[in-house]
């Protein structure tokens, strides 16, 4: 009988046989019918591309066209990441943009290293414990009071995140980057049903401020699909940091602005929709964005299937939960289950590996804490909590990851509280064979709805990731506010490598439910033997240790049934999880380069040299 990797390589050379044979018409088909720019000779959505040379997947197919001529142009895998990060700046200013933060992985083919960049946004020297608490009442501030704030800006790490990126490992300045950035900005891009609708989503917080009124409600309404969108400020401001560097951003007139529109919410006088709470200053100050710093932690690691699985570290939680579900998966060989008894397992899995990072996992978190977590022995004993047969009760306690392990063990209940949120993914391989993934983000959609005038972008909310209170009679929550502290994130980030090269790279948005979605389609790919674009398609469910865990309509009508008989709660419908894009590595140096068919109107794949 065949090993488990045994089968998984004779499915590897199945897919790299279908990558080869492929017409091109399959490859482009699925969704080309859907433009997404403003100008003559529009790329267009395409879900999945098969071929060699390098390739580019985001959610957007203008962002996937800039990547994608930068490769082409002869630069590297970081070269085209940073420019399709900056043109979804432009296109998704709502996921993403220089207000916001990320993180990055990255697979260096020279050296056969993962190295990360932690861009994640920081909480100004002023931030307190209760800086999220209303002084009035003695009670944590109603979400969106939090949100629609300065209160609820980080330090912005993305600007810088492009920068190192490209003066690390990159083969062009910066300013190669945000040049067609800037003119798709200028030139502008057709407006679709997604970009609307997040309009249409955000027009009473967007109605509060002049500067974002003008920018995304024209007439006082979203913007029509088929309209073209153009951000001329953001031009000018992408084109000056270009001429004159991140420090104008950090120390000079750009982060001046930024910093009075924190501290001086640009309030519109006549907001068309009066705001049901009272918009309220930040502390930020030229002296908390002066001083911001990246950080280039080591990434986590866990072996999964004789696979190496990289991910990011803290003050992400994603690469810890998802290795830790991984590690309590491994106990079980789900190939010889039913996909029913297999999802029973995942979802099982996540419960345990949630209860954990939330009890856990945030800023701060020693790495000796870390590595209890990511530790084999650890996992037998979680393991030892799934019940092949019959989910447990939610929410499951967290266990002790105090390095004695046998029997379970239980502790205090950690639950997860935090809803979805909308950021961005990108996947991007080059022809020499290096990788990056890459997700970054300004937290909700919309951020916390400010644009700063003259300037284009939208700022953050991320510091509504920190917890605003600490549960009475609960455990320490470690991700309380704190000066300088920042706050926890899902963002998962993931390469997948085989004996040191790449197999995998994949990450998706979708707040706390990024981590689930990535752990599902590593199952899917790796367990029971879907194609990627298969897994990317597969219907989506996120248990995140709660008593009602969420599903896609197509996952409940599949698999919800028999779920049920397994004792799973009711799933709580949500319309789509996540809007992944990712890369797999087949022999013979071949790419099958895949992005979402439907969810968030469709993602763009494109490889530089397509299989014909």
């Amino acid at each position: 009988m065949l090993s488990h990797r045994a089968r998984f390589r004779m499915v590897l050379v199945v897919v790299a046989l279908v990558a080869a044979s492929a017409p091109a018409a399959a490859a482009q088909g699925a969704a080309s019918d859907r433009t997404a720019a403003g100008h003559s000779g529009a790329p267009m959505k395409t879900p999945t591309a098969y071929g060699y040379g390098g390739a580019v997947s985001t959610v957007d197919p203008t962002a996937t066209a800039v990547g994608l001529d930068a490769l082409r142009r002869g630069g590297n895998a970081v070269d085209a990441a940073v420019a399709a990060a900056a043109t979804l700046g432009v296109t998704e200013p709502f996921s993403a943009g220089i207000g916001g933060g990320g993180f990055l992985v990255y697979y260096d083919a020279r050296t056969r290293q993962v190295q990360t960049i932690d861009g994640r946004e920081s909480a100004p020297a002023s931030m307190r414990e209760d800086s999220f608490v209303d002084p009035a009442t003695g009670s944590p501030y109603p979400f969106q009071a939090a949100r629609v704030s300065g209160l609820s800006v980080g330090v912005p790490g993305t600007l810088l995140t492009w920068h190192e990126a490209v003066r690390r490992w990159g083969s062009r300045p910066l300013s190669a980057a945000l040049v067609p950035a800037a003119e798709v900005a200028e030139r502008g891009f057709a407006v679709d049903a997604t970009f609307r609708q997040q309009v249409a989503d955000n027009a009473a917080a967007f109605a509060q401020f002049d500067a974002t009124r003008a920018l995304y409600l024209p007439g006082g309404q979203p913007p029509a699909v088929g309209s073209t969108q153009r951000n001329r400020d953001l031009a000018v401001t992408y084109r000056q940091i270009a001429r004159h560097g991140v420090d104008t951003f950090y120390t000079g007139p750009i982060g001046a602005d930024l910093v009075a529109a924190v501290r001086r919410p640009p309030v519109a006088d006549d907001p068309a929709v009066p705001w049901q709470y009272p918009i309220r200053p930040g502390e930020m100050t030229r002296a908390d964005l002066a001083r911001y710093e990246l950080r280039f932690p080591a990434p986590t690691r866990s072996d999964y299937r004789g696979f190496e699985v990289y991910g990011m570290s803290t003050p992400s939680s994603g690469g810890v939960a998802v290795g830790e579900a991984l590690n309590i998966l491994e106990r079980f060989d789900l190939s010889t289950l039913t996909v029913t008894e297999a999802l029973h397992h995942y979802l099982e899995a996540s419960a345990l590996a949630y209860a954990d990072r939330n009890r856990y996992v945030a800023d701060g978190t020693s790495q000796r804490i870390l590595g209890e977590l990511l530790g084999d022995r650890y996992a037998a004993e979680r393991a030892c909590r799934l019940d092949p047969t019959r989910a447990a009760p939610k929410p499951v306690p967290p266990g002790d990851p105090d390095g004695r392990y046998g029997d379970c063990a239980t502790a205090a209940s950690g639950v997860e509280a935090d809803p979805g949120r909308s950021t961005t993914n990108l996947t991007v391989a080059d022809r020499w064979g290096n990788v990056v993934e890459y997700t970054l983000t300004i937290e909700q959609t919309g951020g916390n709805a400010m644009v700063v005038p003259g300037r284009g972008f939208l700022l953050n909310n991320e510091l509504t990731d920190f917890s605003f209170a600490q549960t009475p009679g609960a455990a320490p929550d470690p991700n309380l506010p704190a000066p300088g502290k920042r706050p926890r994130s899902s963002m998962s980030p993931t390469i997948v490598l085989d004996d040191g090269r790449p197999f995998l790279a994949l990450g998706s948005p979708g707040g706390a439910t990024i981590i689930t979605t990535v752990l599902q389609m590593l199952v899917n790919r790796i367990d029971l033997g879907m194609s990627l674009p298969e897994a990317m398609a597969a219907p989506r469910a996120s248990q995140r240790n709660s008593a009602a865990p969420q599903a896609e309509p197509a996952f409940v009508d599949r698999y919800g049934a028999d779920l049920a008989a397994f004792g799973h709660p009711p799933f709580a419908g949500v319309a789509e999880l996540g809007a992944a894009t990712a890369i797999e590595f087949t022999g013979r140096y071949g790419l099958v380069v895949a992005a979402e068919p439907v969810r968030r109107g469709g993602g763009a794949a494109a490889v530089l040299r397509p299989v014909r």
